[in-house]
């Protein structure tokens, strides 16, 4: 007998008389005890129910073949896209399966490579991750980030490039921070936090960001402040230095919304007060470059697809570029398009600027005036970025990738307008045999949603092919065209994969971002919804045929989804989800995300937030889809116990013969760092997980 056989026993979950009162409404909290991860408790919760999910992962036959599937098409050379500093070349390369991506420097392109950094030598289980790097103005030193068990905290140490040697520099609790290096190699500009209590490090709030100096060959007690704000505790600060080297550019920061503010000192005058260029949070400003005095901004400052302007710094604009009066304070250089900018940076003395087109990608370039040159040619409709370097540099290196091609890397000329293949991956499959479409679909309010379907060529639309429906809709995020090893099993198994480009993303400005946000979250359940009611409808698949899923803000997509019409899906996977909107700020970072959600502490954003928060809108004896809860014990951007309470919830009220579970894997956090090993598992997991619950042959 199997454990498919009979029904599933879940774990006991206690609960706690625990209950709140927002705004006169009395919300009980029965499994707040499981926000404490360390407990001896939750510990022991955690291991029962991981029992219960790996015992039932391991007896779906399908599984192992799977996984053997995985790995062979996991193991071929990844490379990423190179660049220069000072005389050398870096890039980034993985063998294959190689848990973590090893950072080579060479001094030509032609030249035989040296291993920088390999992570993979740190740990015996890859969870050791490089989380960042900064080099020197010469390229001869590289100031980098380590990353344990997938923590958002990092350390940083320097490295001598030519010798492979450390130096003495270690510096701790930095969290949401890059390096930026002083041209004379001297030091670099860094951000952190104060020292976190070591036993509540990974749930605690993180306030009171700090921007600092280090100066090579000093401990960081003797570090120079350079910016804090004691009076804005949810401020932070992002500091990097101009290509002359003469300015330190401080972007400030609140929360994830997309607006900030711009000061800037200037570092030939080292005894210089930073001075506050912008400072309201009326728009979004991002740094480009300077000519001296003159800066160039990226900006949607009443441009909601944004634009291009420059500022003199000699002529300051008012403390508000919105304005009536701030005519003349600054230059339009490159008008709003109707395309959205996505970004953009010098070479060649132009401007090379990413637009996105309905999601996929286009390469414009234009002249210092903002006169407009060409648009590069890209292979298809598809992803592409990278054009990195300095700004007299004439080459520059690009990635391409569609949902039916491997990431490759091409090597483009700004004189001849020529781009070049400089690596193909060899993948274990042939594109010919699949198909991407652009489809475009009415959500509830009649709003036209893209969303891209990917399959087999000769699809049958009989209303049976299992379908894998994928969403974010939040913080601006654009969901572009890419590649995905993981996406091919479920394309060669005969699945249908279904990326939608919901509200709150950034793919048609900040106009489509907003609509998603807040008192509009309801936008992008519905936009999903509707996404999946269309594939229905056009006969791509059934209800129990389809499967939900998403990460982070995609892991409440599929909660709010699968709480609000659980009839219309088969199977859902919410990963790392934000599961209890009443209180996600009160954990690390999760204050940050207010200006996205709105915040319980507001009467009438509790409101709209409570109506759909997936913890709190489980109803006893309601039947749910096949659910797998994914998250990680070291996750300390969402905290785990945001899917520790609403799989408690879930199982307590589920009343439906189809499994509910939660996979916690352990010495991982949100995401980034998570070791090949470790992803191959997981995706055998999820796709197995599917295989049994959508009864697809396999």
């Amino acid at each position: 007998m199997t454990q498919f056989d009979r029904p599933l026993s879940y774990p006991t979950t206690r609960k706690a008389e625990q209950t709140d009162d927002y705004h006169g409404v009395q919300v009980s909290d029965p499994y707040r005890w499981l926000e404490d991860p360390d407990s001896e408790e939750t510990q022991a919760w955690v291991e029962a129910q991981n029992a219960v999910t790996f015992g039932y992962l391991s007896q779906i036959p399908a599984r192992e073949k799977i996984k053997q599937r995985l790995t062979k098409l996991w193991d071929y050379e990844k490379y990423g896209i190179p660049f220069k500093q000072g005389d050398r070349y870096f890039y980034y390369k993985n063998d294959g399966l190689q848990n973590q991506s090893v950072l080579y420097t060479l001094t030509s392109l032609d030249g035989e490579p040296k291993v920088l950094i390999d992570p993979n030598t740190l740990s015996e289980d890859g969870t050791v991750a490089l989380g960042g790097i900064a080099l020197s103005e010469d390229g001869q030193l590289m100031a980098y980030g380590l990353s344990i068990s997938g923590s958002d905290w990092q350390e940083w140490k320097v490295r001598d490039v030519e010798t492979g040697e450390d130096l003495s520099d270690h510096l701790k609790w930095l969290k949401f921070s890059g390096a930026a290096w002083t041209h004379d190699g001297k030091g670099f500009f860094y951000s952190r936090y104060d020292e976190p209590n070591e036993k509540t490090k990974l749930e605690d709030v993180n306030y009171y960001q700090k921007l600092f100096y280090h100066k090579l060959g000093t401990p960081q007690s003797e570090d120079v402040l350079i910016c804090d704000r004691p009076d804005q505790k949810e401020w932070g600060f992002g500091g990097g230095v101009t290509e002359d080297g003469r300015y330190l550019i401080v972007a400030v920061w609140q929360g994830t919304e997309t607006k900030n503010l711009i000061f800037y000192k200037d570092l030939t005058a080292p005894e210089s007060s930073v001075v506050e260029l912008i400072n309201e949070f009326e728009a979004e400003y991002s740094f480009i470059d300077n000519d001296g005095s003159l800066f160039w901004f990226q900006t949607d400052l009443n441009a909601p697809l944004g634009r291009v302007i420059a500022i003199d710094t000699n002529n300051p604009p008012p403390s508000s570029l919105a304005a009536d009066d701030s005519q003349g304070k600054f230059t339009e250089i490159i008008p709003e398009a109707a395309e959205t900018l996505g970004g953009i940076g010098i070479l060649n003395n132009q401007f090379v600027a990413s637009y996105l087109k309905d999601a996929y990608t286009q390469i414009k370039i234009f002249n210092l005036d903002g006169s407009f040159a060409r648009e590069v040619a890209l292979p298809g409709i598809g992803s592409a970025g990278g054009f990195g370097g300095k700004r007299h540099d004439t080459e520059t290196f690009y990635a391409y990738t569609s949902f039916t091609t491997p990431n490759t890397i091409y090597r483009y000329n700004m004189l001849t307008d020529e781009s070049s293949v400089y690596r193909q991956p060899k993948v274990d499959f042939n594109p010919e045999d699949y198909e991407t479409k652009q489809i475009f679909y009415p959500s509830k309010d009649g709003t036209q949603v893209p969303m891209f379907v990917t399959h087999k060529k000769g699809l049958q639309l009989d209303g049976n092919n299992p379908t894998y429906l994928y969403g974010y809709g939040g913080f601006s995020i654009s969901l572009t065209p890419s590649f995905s090893l993981s996406r091919l099993v479920w394309l060669e198994m005969g699945g249908v994969y279904v990326t939608a480009c919901l509200r709150g993303g950034g793919e048609y400005g900040e106009s489509w971002h907003q609509a998603g946000t807040k008192l509009n979250k309801q936008n992008v359940f519905d936009d999903f919804i509707s996404a999946a009611e269309w594939l229905i409808e056009n006969k791509y698949t059934k209800p129990a045929k389809l499967a939900i899923a998403g990460g982070s803000n995609g892991g409440l997509l599929v909660g709010a989804c699968m709480t609000q019409r659980p009839e219309l899906f088969g199977a859902a996977l919410p990963a790392v989800g934000v599961l209890d909107m009443l209180r996600f700020h009160k954990f690390t970072i999760g204050h940050a995300w207010v200006p996205e959600y709105g915040s319980s502490e507001n009467s009438a954003e509790f409101r709209a937030i409570h109506a759909y928060s997936p913890l709190h809108n489980l109803k006893a004896g309601t039947a749910y889809p096949a659910t797998m809860i994914t998250t990680a014990d070291h996750d300390d951007r969402v905290v785990p116990a945001h899917s520790f309470k609403f799989a408690s919830a879930l199982q307590a009220t589920h009343a439906g013969e189809k499994p509910v579970l939660i996979r916690i894997e352990t010495k991982a956090g949100h995401g980034g760092g998570k070791p090949t090993a470790k992803v191959i598992e997981e995706l055998a997991d999820e796709w197995a997980f599917l295989v049994r619950e959508l009864d697809i042959n396999v």
